[in-house]
């Protein structure tokens, strides 16, 4: 296949980016090119209701061009089928047709799946709540990308046109699902066309029999009819253009689905269907629409209570009109209605006409140059749009609870309760707007500052200020469906800790008071990291040392960054002394002064349990760096004015001094203990490495109780690593020899969590 990789084709004015619309040339060579690139893929396949998938987007298309939609729109139609046949659609079309395609594509594709999953549960018993929840979703897919509403309308009114064509029996949920989101949905948006069509073959699929029988009715009177509209309609232009008012007069027809609700609802008979026969009148502009109607309330004879101005008091989604209803010449009710063809455009496009646009230069729209103010007119239409959106969503929200409430309960209060569930799952959320029409979607009750961290965390922590609908509001104020909101931002700068109070109600969304103590987490974070790495600094530069690297340091202290020690020691929770020690490895006096001096029996056996050789009695103490205990190899270190310091044969601070002072480094022994003597104790630190959880502290002193060493000393910390949460711990225990630390570390590896457990 040729590749359209450089061919790349601007989209039909998406509405979420107005300024990129493409002029009708290029909209018209997207058509053509999308048909090509979608026909060998469509060709022979067929859809799930039967009706073959080319067949299908052609008719889509045809559905799209005869509501006015531009040709690039039309184009999106085949690519959106053929995307069933790509393995990878949205990287094949987006190179092929541009990003605007693709994302249309994808979005459409996304609300067909969603339709598809819950159309059997929705439509069926207790499946109100569901076919909420997909209304919703609907809204929430066509706030991102308005040409779906287009898409998805043309679509389903294609399948029903195919369903009556071939004479199929149309399945009922497919025709609930018409009748009861696809209508509603066009007529919110003022698309009549697709509106009444969509409601008769509904009705037709839905009741047969009484929709011939209303046929039947409508077919009796047809020639009577249709005579009558039309010599209403000449005598209508004529009347009109004796009073200089130029109009085209037009017969309108009714459908069977209006006629037959009116019969229902007011309990009339066919010939009481007032707009049976009903005549349109469109005039250049609003002047001639009240003269219009000026001159025919003159020459007929209005009906009471059967006027309506429109034009005045515009419908919720813009629709305008004079609606009046006179007896014509033969005494027979008419309906008339006067409208601009600016109106009558709106009136049978709806949204449709902010999609259509002519040749007027590169990036035009409507005949119209792109200009600013222009596209701040469609950046308000869509706003309109929406704002219908939002207001069929809380009316389908209401109709639904006071129906499954109203519903008669199999047990004891079980209406209301149903009923107050359905609601919950549309009363729950909220739909606002950015200045530039982009929904966004907020928990019920949010603030502007929810509405802020919605849009970007950074936004959120800058937010100083709000706008509502353009008046400056508290930035505690609750927001309500279909405001816009615009958020005044400092240059920088962070949350108040006020957003966390709850009493405040600044902040409704989980996820933005989530981002809020993310702040000041990360802020405390770097308080702490601040003030360790002042007091490492501070202690490198009084050792000397400051060309030491920090990470280098970290890792000879067990670290696994230089972060990871500031933070301990920030807190307060590892001691500088351990730095000290490794820095000062040729001066151990001044860590050992405090040392306790070696444990002797009550008989006072000579040299306090060690025997220096060639020594009488010199006082020894044990070094805290090693912590020596019998039957450790030993040696000792004389130091200036402390005594003897005994070691362990293999300790590196030992090694580390006997190099540079090799003559005070001397032969020691461990004094063997007399049979009457109590024999002394020995200071011994334990490391254990553990999984950091709730009672691990208690599980392992409850080891060493057993095993009957006392704990003088523990000093523990955790650390976040990538197998979660890491306890550190160092146990100081007192023992009478080495031989009962090995017992006791092997019972403290059993403990569940600890990964090592050894003799520092």
């Amino acid at each position: 296949m040729k590749t359209l990789a450089g061919e790349a084709v601007l989209a039909a004015a998406p509405i979420v980016q107005l300024s990129e619309a493409a002029d009708a040339s290029i909209g018209a060579d997207a058509l053509q090119r999308a048909r090509a690139f979608a026909e060998p893929l469509l060709a022979g396949r067929v859809r799930g209701s039967g009706e073959g998938a080319l067949a299908h987007a052609d008719g889509v298309a045809g559905i799209l061009a005869a509501i006015g939609a531009a040709p690039s729109m039309q184009a999106s139609a085949y690519l959106v089928y053929a995307s069933d046949y790509l393995q990878r659609p949205e990287e094949v079309i987006g190179r092929a047709f541009g990003p605007s395609y693709a994302g249309l594509v994808m979005l459409t594709r996304q609300l067909v799946q969603i339709q598809r999953a819950a159309r059997d549960a929705a439509l069926g018993e207790g499946g109100h709540g569901r076919q909420a929840e997909r209304v919703r979703k609907m809204l929430l897919a066509f706030g991102r990308d308005l040409r779906v509403v287009l898409l998805r309308l043309a679509s389903r009114l294609q399948t029903l046109r195919w369903f009556a064509a071939s004479k199929r029996e149309c399945p009922r949920e497919l025709g609930l699902e018409s009748q009861q989101i696809f209508a509603p949905l066009a007529n919110r948006l003022g698309i009549w066309q697709i509106k009444w069509e969509l409601e008769d073959l509904a009705f037709r699929f839905l009741d047969p029999e009484t929709y011939r029988r209303v046929a039947l009715l409508v077919d009796e009177k047809r020639a009577e009819r249709e005579l009558g509209v039309e010599q209403a309609r000449r005598h209508l232009a004529e009347l009109l253009q004796h009073a200089h008012i130029r109009a085209e007069v037009l017969g309108r027809p009714k459908h069977l689905y209006s006629i037959w609700k009116k019969m229902q609802g007011k309990g009339l008979s066919i010939e009481r269907v007032f707009d049976v026969r009903a005549l349109r009148v469109i005039v250049e502009d609003e002047a001639a629409c009240y003269a219009a109607l000026a001159r025919v309330h003159e020459a007929y004879t209005p009906v009471e209570g059967e006027f309506d101005d429109y034009i005045a008091r515009p419908k919720a989604n813009g629709y305008q009109s004079l609606h009046t209803v006179v007896l014509g010449e033969d005494g027979r009710p008419v309906e008339v209605q006067i409208r601009t063809r600016a109106m009558h455009e709106h009136a049978e496009y709806g949204v449709a006409a902010h999609w259509m646009y002519k040749e007027a230069g590169a990036r035009g729209y409507a005949g119209v140059a792109a200009s600013g103010a222009y596209e701040q007119r469609l950046a308000d239409a869509r706003k309109a749009v929406l704002r219908e959106l939002l207001a069929w969503e809380r009316d389908f929200s209401s109709s639904q609870r006071r129906d499954v409430a109203a519903a008669p309960a199999k047990g004891a209060g079980v209406g209301p309760a149903v009923g107050a569930a359905v609601g919950a799952g549309l009363d729950d959320r909220i739909y606002v707007f950015t200045p530039q029409a982009t929904l966004i979607d907020l928990p019920a009750g949010a603030t502007p500052v929810d509405f802020a961290y919605a849009l970007h965390t950074d936004l959120g922590h800058r937010c100083r200020g709000a706008r509502v609908d353009g008046a400056m509001v508290p930035l505690n104020t609750p927001l309500t469906h279909g405001q816009t909101v615009e958020i005044v931002a400092a240059k920088e700068g962070g949350p108040s800790m006020d957003w966390l109070n709850p009493e405040l109600h600044f902040l409704q969304s989980p996820r933005a008071r989530a981002k809020v103590r993310a702040w000041f987490n990360a802020q405390a974070l770097s308080a702490t990291l601040g003030r360790g790495r002042e007091l490492v600094e501070k202690l490198l530069q009084r050792e000397g040392r400051t060309a030491l690297k920090l990470e280098h340091l970290a890792e000879q202290l067990g670290f696994k960054s230089a972060d990871a020690l500031f933070e301990v020691v920030g807190k307060d929770e590892y001691s500088l002394r351990n730095i000290e020690n490794l820095l000062r490895p040729a001066a151990p006096a001044a860590a050992e002064a405090d040392a306790p001096l070696l444990r002797r029996s009550r008989s006072g056996a000579g040299g306090g349990g060690v025997l220096v050789v060639g020594v009488g009695s010199l006082m020894t103490t044990l070094a805290r760096c090693c912590r020596p205990a019998p039957p450790d190899e030993i040696r000792g270190f004389v130091t200036r004015g402390k005594g003897v310091a005994i070691h362990r044969r293999d300790c590196s601070n030992f090694r580390h001094m006997a190099e540079r002072f090799p003559g005070r480094a001397i032969e020691v022994a461990w004094e063997s203990a007399g049979s009457g003597d109590k024999r002394p104790v020995y200071p011994v630190d334990v490391q254990i490495e553990a999984e950091d959880r709730q009672g691990l502290l208690r599980d392992i002193s409850e080891v060493f109780t057993k095993e009957r060493l006392n704990v003088i000393a523990v000093n523990t910390q955790s650390q976040r690593g990538q197998r979660g949460a890491t306890a550190r711990m160092v146990f100081t225990v007192e023992a009478e020899d080495a031989g009962r630390i090995a017992q006791a570390l092997r019972a403290v590896a059993r403990v569940p969590g600890v990964w090592k457990a050894r003799r520092r």
